[in-house]
């Protein structure tokens, strides 16, 4: 399972004790806010696109919408998800639980500039019933990103 991947990748670190399992989905933000009891935009949603036939994350607040201009002029393509089929076998986590730790080799990771504004944000795990609460710095650290960007809307 994904979670056990990401349990694995964060005890390397001394923090798998900070995985939290849910007994109820926090496969959308709404979900996730209501387990967590926290306000939406403080979870970190883990968009999952194809760009140029490869495999790329963009970690975004719960309440920021992509803006395909914003990301079209980021990536030169416009904005494709990627299928629900496809995510598991590209990124390593299913649609649900999709997070940018403990993923598949060749997966580009950037974080959006809408999580900026918060101290901590809750990410997935890799299951549609976990998250984990990490500081900007450590979600930083642990997600191996590659660039902060600035492709989402309706968050300011």
């Amino acid at each position: 399972m994904s979670i056990e991947k990401v349990k694995a990748y964060f005890a390397g670190f001394g923090m798998a004790c900070r995985v939290l399992e849910f007994p109820v989905s926090c496969a959308t933000v709404e979900l996730a806010a209501e387990a967590l009891h926290c306000e939406p935009c403080r979870i970190a949603k883990t968009l999952s696109f194809a760009v140029h036939d490869a495999p790329i994350l963009v970690v975004a607040a719960g309440d920021a919408k992509v803006d395909n201009a914003k990301f079209k002029a980021r990536f030169g393509v416009k904005a494709k998800m990627l299928s629900r089929e496809d995510a598991e076998p590209l990124i390593g986590h299913a649609v649900g639980g999709v997070c940018p730790f403990a993923i598949n080799g060749g997966v580009t990771v950037y974080l959006d500039e809408s999580l900026r504004r918060f101290e901590t944000v809750f990410p997935a795990c890799g299951s549609s019933n976990s998250a984990i609460e990490l500081t900007i710095e450590e979600l930083e650290k642990y997600s191996n990103f590659t660039a902060w960007v600035d492709v989402c809307k309706a968050w300011q």
